[in-house]
Parts: structure tokens; C-alpha cells; sequence
């Protein structure tokens, strides 16, 4: 498991003669990462442009699908509301088909909408999570309900009990979701390939996928962006790892 992630560091580090010609360099350069820099050298495509997107498309769309996922299962595990038993079912069910069934539908809709080729496309059909809604709603419904009724006396609005309470309350589980939710956002390739056709709005990923036919003659500039994509992940990773592991006690327990 550890052995590709070594070999993708050291090739994206190795001198451009012994890429792909040897497990260990024996000569390092930081060429692969100037050449990202400088737009790719002699025939420039943007690199940076194409991580900043990741990022900022990653960063909103994650931030929402926890905001969104905290206010959903709120209302599902405190709130009494007819039809809420329904709401839930369909969230569970709408959870087993695979996201694949509904990509044509959703593209369809984004193109009347006249989104296509925006930054709104890859925006908003990823801003719902429905396992950040799962995963709140067990979390809120095992949280005392005196809490929320104190909250309540006290005049808070129910969207203040949830960001003021619920949330602060839910620090390890919150953890748990952003991590996962930006994870599987970070990776994302199908949707934002179909889309953006716009250069300056592809994502990181999207440029690589469309990079290695015309640049498989330069590997290691592929291997460098390779490993900045990987980045992000394990730097949220160290800084959330002791609520990361304290959320995944509570979905063990």
C-alpha cells in the first residue's frame, strides 16, 4: 500500500533521464515542480490554474455538504414534522443506487439550465452529501434533547442550535464527514471531465487524465502534479487525525 505513494515521491523528484528507469534515483531535482510552475514549460497549460480549481471547487462544495448535512439531520432526528419518516427512507434509499444511474439526468438539467461549462456545474450537484445527512441524523438523535430544549428557552433559533450547539457538540463526527466528504470531492473526475470544457476551470484531476496522451513523454512534470494532488488529503488528515479517530469510535460503537 505504501510502496506506490514512495515511488510516485521519488519519480516526482527525480532527475527527467531516470524517471520511470529506476525504483531509487540516485540524482534529485526539483525540475518536474519548476516546470508545473512555469505553466509547462514550452507549451503552457495551468497547472496552478488547474490546482487552485480543485481547491476551491473541493473547499465550498465540502464546507456545504457538511453545513447542509448538519441542518438535514437536524430536522430528521429533532424536529416533528409529518413526513419525516418518508424523507428518511428516501434518503436511505436514494443511498444504494450507484451515482452513475443519475449522471445523464443530472447533466441534462445543468445544460437547460445553462450552467454547462461553469464553475456552478461542478458546484452544485456536489454541494449534498446524503452520508454527511446519515451520519448527523444518528449522531443528533442520540444527543440529550434536554440540551436542545435548554437552547430553545434560552430563545435560540433552531438554524442557532445547530451551528452554536449541535455542531460544536459533533466537533469528532463533523471531523470524520469533512474528511471523507472533501476526500471523495478532492477525487472527483467524472463529473467535472463531462461538465467543463474550459481549460482555465478543469480541475486537477481533469488535467491529468487529459495530459498523459500528449505529455507521456514528460513523466515527471505527470508525477509531480500526481503528488500535489495528494497532498491536501493528508494534510487534513494529520491535523484532524485525533477527531478523525475519535468519530470513527463512534461510528464503530
Amino acid at each position: 500500500m505504501v510502496l506506490p505513494y514512495i515511488y510516485l515521491l521519488l519519480q516526482s523528484f527525480a532527475a527527467w533521464d531516470q524517471v520511470n528507469n529506476t525504483f531509487i534515483p540516485t540524482s534529485f531535482t526539483l525540475r518536474s515542480y519548476e516546470w508545473i510552475w512555469t505553466g509547462g514549460g514550452f507549451t503552457p497549460q495551468p497547472w496552478l490554474s488547474a490546482l487552485f480549481n480543485s481547491t476551491l471547487v473541493t473547499t465550498v462544495d465540502s464546507v456545504c455538504m457538511v453545513a447542509f448535512g448538519a441542518i438535514v439531520g437536524y430536522a430528521l432526528s429533532v424536529l416533528e414534522f409529518k413526513g419525516r419518516r418518508i424523507v428518511n427512507n428516501f434518503i436511505l434509499f436514494q443511498m444504494f443506487y450507484p451515482a452513475i444511474i443519475l449522471l445523464v439526468p443530472t447533466f441534462l438539467v445543468i445544460r437547460f439550465a445553462g450552467l454547462y461549462d461553469t464553475y456552478w456545474a461542478m458546484l452544485i450537484p456536489k454541494a449534498l452529501s446524503l452520508w454527511a445527512i446519515f451520519m448527523y441524523t444518528n449522531f443528533f438523535g442520540s444527543i440529550d434533547k434536554e440540551v436542545i430544549e435548554a437552547a430553545r428557552m434560552d430563545g435560540a433559533s433552531e438554524i442557532g442550535i445547530i451551528f452554536r450547539i449541535m455542531l460544536p457538540i459533533s466537533r469528532s463526527i463533523t471531523s470524520i464527514i469533512f474528511l471523507f466528504v472533501f476526500m471523495e470531492r478532492w477525487t472527483e473526475l467524472m463529473w467535472d471531465l463531462i461538465v467543463v470544457k474550459d481549460t482555465t476551470k478543469q480541475t486537477l484531476n481533469v488535467l491529468l487524465s487529459t495530459m498523459f496522451g500528449p505529455y507521456g513523454s514528460y513523466p515527471g512534470p505527470l508525477y509531480a502534479a500526481a503528488t500535489l494532488l495528494t497532498f491536501p488529503i493528508l494534510i487534513l488528515f494529520i491535523l484532524f487525525s485525533r477527531n478523525f479517530v475519535k468519530g470513527v469510535q463512534f461510528v464503530l460503537r
